[in-house]
């Protein structure tokens, strides 16, 4: 018996209300540089450290020891699937995000605007984070001139900011591929290939994402300061179980970026639509409270400030997050997680390995007597050092869902 079948064999359904709050790249390092806090130590938040009171806390490996995990893998961790054993393209979860539907043989990609020099190299990856107005102009020039490439059709649909998504629909294609995008500044895009050489499908959708770039640079090559662009995540959709499936609860996700109602959306997550703040998202879920049993609910802003390396800013965007908590907690779920997918160190500029801090609290989590939440009280807390994987199964047995094992 594997352990999630001993998991499925000992559920039992209760009425409980469960959230997971995700602030995504939370957790940090103490460097001199800030006098050895992290932007969570930092900050000013009087309502997370009252939660403490009645909380339980740990850190989690965000996939295993060493390894940074991008936000997909992170998210399905999270949501409890094993993201070495569920590996899911970036650009499936970014057009499921944005409402696209993926149909067999389309090959999705994640798309970013960058800015280039007159010798290709990549000098902004993220093109001055141009504003989403300038990403749905560029996005419809090249659907107007880029329809079809040979038998493929082209999809391009703008996203937030300088994130679009483009799909390619054809015959015989397949991934996953490498991706289109060095992962830093100072080099050239590299040229696409594909993960499996013997893969007769991944050899046509390689070449194809070629002609691509021949054809699609040109036309914004004097555009400024978005005048390239960068693909990752080149895959087709996987089968998964659903999350109702394999917890036996009713999901909902309140997110605000495409990327996160796409990772909800590949487990089965219900998309609730139209909040923009944290504030709204939690008014949102106040509204939303009877009609499902798990509520997904992310904020973005702790990873951006991380991955710009902006101390104060990540730190005051904490500290909004904080401000907004008491709505959520005028409907306070029976089971409620605040964590990371990740973290995202100032120092490092980007995703790392560090493990997470998380915060459990139900009415039998324990107390581990703490005065606040932050990744130095984290290391002291009863729940560890574990797997993020195992956070979901953590939250059924705080619900009661879990009957005894054996004699």
């Amino acid at each position: 018996m594997s352990l999630d079948e001993l998991y499925a064999k000992l559920l039992v359904k209760t009425p409980a209300k469960m959230a997971l709050v995700v602030m995504d790249g939370l957790g940090d390092i103490a460097t001199k540089a800030n006098n050895y806090l992290t932007p969570l130590e930092a900050a000013n938040t009087p309502n997370l450290d009252k939660l403490t009171q009645d909380a339980a806390q740990g850190r989690m490996i965000p996939v295993a020891p060493g390894i940074t995990p991008g936000s997909g893998p992170g998210h399905l961790a999270l949501f409890g699937y094993d993201p070495i054993e569920f590996q899911v393209g970036r650009g499936v979860i970014e057009a499921l995000g944005l409402g696209l539907e993926l149909k067999a043989g389309d090959v999705a990609a994640r798309a970013n605007f960058c800015t280039m020099n007159d010798k290709g190299i990549v000098t902004d990856r993220r093109a001055g984070r141009i504003e989403t107005e300038v990403c749905e102009e560029l996005c419809a020039l090249l659907s107007k001139k880029i329809k079809k490439i040979g038998d493929t059709q082209v999809i391009i649909k703008a996203g937030k900011g300088h994130r679009f998504v483009v799909i390619f629909r054809g015959k015989g294609l397949e991934g996953p591929l490498t991706d289109a995008d060095p992962n830093r500044e100072g080099a050239k895009i590299p040229t696409v290939q594909p993960v499996d050489p013997s893969s007769a499908g991944q050899k046509k959708a390689a070449k194809l994402i070629g002609e691509f770039y021949k054809e699609a640079l040109p036309l914004i090559s004097k555009r400024k300061p978005a005048n390239g662009f960068l693909l990752r995540g080149i895959a087709h959709q996987p089968q998964i179980p659903t999350f109702e499936e394999r917890y036996q609860l009713k999901p909902a996700c309140l997110a605000v970026y495409p990327m996160y109602k796409g990772l909800a959306q590949l487990v089965g997550m219900t998309k609730v639509e139209g909040p923009q703040t944290i504030a709204e998202q939690f008014e949102r879920y106040l509204a939303e409270y009877n009609n499902y049993d798990f509520f997904f609910i992310h904020y973005k802003y702790t990873d951006m400030y991380g991955e710009d390396g902006n101390f104060e800013a990540k730190k005051k965007a904490i500290e909004e997050f904080d401000a907004a908590l008491p709505i959520l907690l005028k409907k306070r779920p029976d089971v409620l997680a605040i964590t990371g997918d990740h973290s995202t160190p100032c120092a490092v500029k980007g995703h790392s390995w560090h493990p997470q801090p998380v915060l459990l609290t139900s009415e039998i989590s324990g107390s581990d007597k703490l005065d606040r939440f932050t990744e130095t009280g984290a290391n002291l807390g009863s729940l560890g050092i574990f797997e993020a994987k195992y956070l979901m199964r953590l939250m059924q047995a705080n619900a009661r869902m879990f009957d005894k094992f054996g004699a």
